[in-house]
């Protein structure tokens, strides 16, 4: 086991599974302790128990993070049981089951609440964590974006564009506390979510990548450690793209 990350307390939204997952087990791995926090209890709790299993240190805390009641009672809870936190993952979205439709017709309570926690979720856990952070002399923030940004994928795009804006806008108003705020949008990626919102669709947007396989979740975890880490002390603001090469920006 590797220390990158020895004694912090990162907490990772979405963690039941996926990506999110990955993260949880990886970021326990570098010696973290590790806040499972999903809705999805039976899922988050299997994945805690499994973390602890392996030799690592976590726990599970049931999160809507579209709710600011609920993003604090987290946070209570983890600083009560550990003293107070150092990182955070904003993984958590509505993806797997989300519905197929446009912008200029999609149902509106559907889209605010899709919006309420595919975007505002990260800022919702942004306001509740910061000022534990703040009092640990700093810490690490990371969204999940997706290059789903810019290319056109309605209003799962337009919430991970949100994501990037809030990235880049967050990075300075908790720069000064020694508090980081970075993303990470991966490309396609090969998880059950993914499979059951492209199914075929997937191997098609495989030929558009430079590096022709889709992508893993294991693929994800070492940009998360990094910006987690000390190594990335001076890297704030910033979208990581690890999509196999599916986007470019000037």
């Amino acid at each position: 086991m590797s220390n990158r990350l020895q004694d912090k307390v990162v907490v990772v939204t979405g963690a039941a599974q996926g990506i999110g997952e990955a993260y949880a087990t990886a970021i326990a791995g570098q010696g973290a302790k590790v806040v499972v926090a999903d809705i999805n209890a039976d899922a988050g709790q299997r994945v805690a128990d499994q973390i602890n299993a392996d030799g690592g240190t976590a726990m599970f805390v049931t999160c809507d993070v579209s709710s600011h009641t609920s993003a604090q009672a987290l946070v209570d809870q983890v600083s009560q049981a550990w003293g107070g936190i150092d990182g955070l993952v904003n993984n958590a979205a509505i993806y797997g089951a989300m519905q197929f439709d446009l912008l200029i017709t999609v149902d509106w309570d559907y889209y605010r609440k899709f919006m309420a926690v595919n975007m505002d979720g990260a800022l919702v856990m942004t306001r509740a964590v910061y000022p534990s952070m703040q009092a640990r002399g700093g810490g690490s923030i990371v969204n999940q974006s997706s290059t789903a940004a810019y290319l056109y994928s309605g209003f799962y795009g337009l919430a991970k564009s949100g994501i990037n804006g809030l990235t880049q806008q967050l990075a300075h108003e908790v720069g000064g506390m020694g508090i980081r705020v970075n993303a990470i949008a991966p490309g396609p990626t090969d998880t059950e979510a993914t499979r059951t919102q492209a199914g075929d669709a997937s191997k098609e947007l495989v030929k558009g990548l430079a590096l022709k396989r889709m992508g893993q979740p294991e693929d994800m975890v070492g940009a998360c450690l990094f910006l987690l880490s000390d190594e990335a002390s001076w890297v704030t603001g910033q979208v990581l793209a690890v999509d196999g090469g599916q986007t470019f920006r000037p």
